[in-house]
């Protein structure tokens, strides 16, 4: 049984097609890099995959489900989550509340719930912020805080949404060591990133999409050198040929 099967997704608004028969394998225990130019249609393809936009066509298969245009809450509590561009944050809730609210999903009781908040803030190493309101913590910090939220409810697969963006290098870096201590954890990750360094090290294997479509998948180091590639992040003329 595959892990996650994304089988020729097309998701259109109108008459733009964002998503244009995409489709790939995830393996469990991977970590997949998903990239392209501004618009190539990764954001979309996230929000197919967790529920949040319905697909035109194809099929979404979850660990040999078919949960292809379910409801973003039924996704999440069948092993799926993700984070955002755009930090989604409880900004007038404390730190420690707001991973709550992602252990609530499938813990009842409230003091085992605290006791798996505490859990994953010394695992994102924010437990000296857990009193701390949201809105004061730094833009790296909110950052974590957003994909603490996530892990909270207990996921076999995280979707990663550019959580480096706007981040120094030192910073990044610990992004990538929390990444990797996630995937050694057990789950497996899907992340999408425009700080090539970063998807490349990281990485196990990247697919690219430019303007909808799939136009290449391999290992980093094959990715960096192919033609398509080349010609959708920096112009034909950079291309070979």
């Amino acid at each position: 049984m595959r892990f996650l099967e994304i089988k020729g997704v097309t998701k259109r608004f109108g008459g733009l097609i964002a998503v244009d028969e995409v489709s790939f394998d995830l393996a469990e225990g991977e970590i997949l890099g998903l990239v392209g130019p501004n618009g190539a249609g990764k954001t979309t393809l996230f929000n197919c995959i967790s529920g949040y936009h319905h697909t035109n066509s194809g099929k979404i298969v979850f660990r040999g489900e078919d949960i292809t245009n379910r409801p973003p809450y039924t996704i999440c509590t069948k092993g799926v989550a993700r984070t955002f561009q755009i930090v989604q944050n409880f900004e007038k809730m404390s730190v420690l509340e707001n991973i709550m609210v992602g252990t609530f999903l499938k813990q009842v009781d409230k003091k085992r719930a605290i006791e798996e908040s505490l859990e994953i803030l010394r695992f994102i190493d924010l437990i000296d912020k857990k009193e701390e309101y949201a809105k004061n913590l730094s833009p790296p910090e909110k950052r974590c805080l957003g994909l603490g939220m996530a892990l909270a409810t207990r996921p076999k697969l995280l979707m990663l949404d550019e959580t480096m963006a706007g981040l120094a290098p030192t910073e990044i870096d610990g992004v990538l060591g929390l990444v990797k201590k996630i995937k050694d954890s057990g789950i497996t990750v899907i992340i999408i990133e425009h700080v090539m360094r970063a998807v490349m090290t990281i990485s196990s294997r990247i697919i690219v999409l430019d303007s909808g479509k799939k136009i290449a998948e391999g290992k980093p180091e094959d990715i960096a050198h192919d033609d398509r590639v080349i010609r959708a992040y920096l112009g034909r003329s950079y291309a070979r040929c």
